[in-house]
């Protein structure tokens, strides 16, 4: 690991007044499970038991919809793709003992665009599962490739055995920490899609036995309580309690929190609004680095050129406790000297900042350019000058 240590002043990277004390703000929650990250910032804001293995119920749907998004970013799946709904599925998930349902029919033909509103808005086990099996042919089989998406975006300690959180005996769990890490990832992974089905407040599908059209309401919490909140997904079972897995953002700063274990809908509504609230009211963001702007230089190896500008992808932000300027400290962090060839916008770098209680706060670095990878010569004498030092 290369370590190159930078300072915040003579980088002019961020304008402070007198440095001022910064406590940490506290927070008192009923919720046993909470965790609150700004993800302009990658700062924890707020943990409490967020590594503890729990049942996730229909915060796990959230897995299955971003297998979705996936999928559809790489053109493997149409939004307006029709899926038949089997009748064996439709027996089994629907009526009072199958939970939340989008009212789906046996054999009805719905596109996966309206299954998608039925999980998200709905909260649809019903549909979790008929999409489940449109994509994999079966449940089991779709929870497979649930598991190695999981794997692949880092959910260390979360496993899925069912599309929709059904209770199971423990074999579905998460953290809150991986929830939050999974909201992230579809906000920054799937910002499109994100915005066209997470922030919907209501969904009609269905009818009722007199054939008047069902329309139910979003569950989030946060959406008309909280300015710029558009997401996530609730859950409940009775050995999960009530959980929730949420996002807002307000004038460019983004957070997302989990609450979970808490005792009612009402309990849970409060808290996460509360928590959303605090998260606004007792941080703010700080400027450090402009988009665009070279931070260091890393080293190149068997590349056209032996070092490459490390630049920030977009402005760069630390959060600190509200009304405070204190002293940072910032590092560049990267595993080096880096391979090449080399695309510029390529994530190759970290900028670490530092807070006075020792938190600190990373953000990506990328390619300034294109770092061509060296000739034979070029290589030959790379090889060499490694060689002996």
């Amino acid at each position: 690991m290369v370590r190159r240590r930078i300072t915040v002043a003579p980088l002019a990277m961020i304008a402070l007044a007198t440095p001022s004390i910064a406590a940490a703000p506290q927070f008192q929650t009923s919720a046993p499970i909470a965790y609150m990250e700004d993800l302009s910032s990658g700062a924890v804001l707020f943990a409490r038991d967020a590594d503890r293995r729990m049942p996730p119920a229909s915060m796990a749907k959230m897995m299955t919809v971003y297998v979705a998004f996936d999928m559809l970013k790489k053109g493997e799946l149409k939004l307006d793709h029709m899926v038949t709904v089997r009748p064996e599925t439709w027996a089994k998930w629907h009526g009072p003992s199958a939970g939340s349902t989008m009212f789906l029919s046996a054999n009805e033909s719905v596109s996966v665009a309206n299954l998608l509103y039925g999980i998200v808005t709905l909260s649809g086990n019903d549909a979790c599962v008929v999409l489940a099996e449109s994509i994999s042919g079966s449940e089991p089989a779709f929870t497979e490739r649930m598991n190695r998406v999981a794997a692949q975006l880092g959910l260390k300690d979360s496993h899925f055995g069912t599309s929709n959180g059904w209770p199971d005996n423990g074999v579905t769990y998460v953290t809150a920490h991986d929830l939050a890490k999974l909201a992230s990832a579809t906000i920054t992974n799937h910002p499109q899609l994100y915005k066209q089905f997470y922030a919907k407040r209501d969904f009609t599908w269905g009818k009722t036995m007199g054939g008047t059209a069902i329309t139910q309401a979003n569950r989030d919490p946060l959406l008309g309580r909280v300015a710029g909140a558009d997401g996530l997904k609730t859950g409940h079972t009775e050995e999960a309690g009530y959980g929730f897995t949420g996002s807002a953002e307000q004038n460019g700063r983004r957070l997302v929190l989990v609450v979970a274990g808490l005792k009612s809908s009402t309990e849970r509504a409060n808290e996460s609004v509360r928590f959303m609230d605090w998260g606004f009211r007792a941080w703010q963001s700080k400027p450090i680095v402009a988009k665009g702007r070279k931070v260091e230089e890393a080293s190149v190896q068997m590349g056209g050129s032996s070092s490459v500008g490390l630049i920030a992808p977009k402005a760069l932000t630390v959060t600190v406790p509200a009304g405070t300027s204190p002293n940072l400290n910032a590092k560049v962090v990267y595993q080096g000297p880096v391979k090449a060839p080399i695309k510029a916008g390529q994530h190759i770098a970290d900028l670490v900042v530092s807070m006075p209680d020792g938190v600190e706060q990373r953000m990506p670095l990328v390619a300034e350019k294109d770092v061509a990878e060296a000739g034979f010569f070029g290589r030959a004498w790379s090889g060499l000058t490694g060689l002996f030092g």
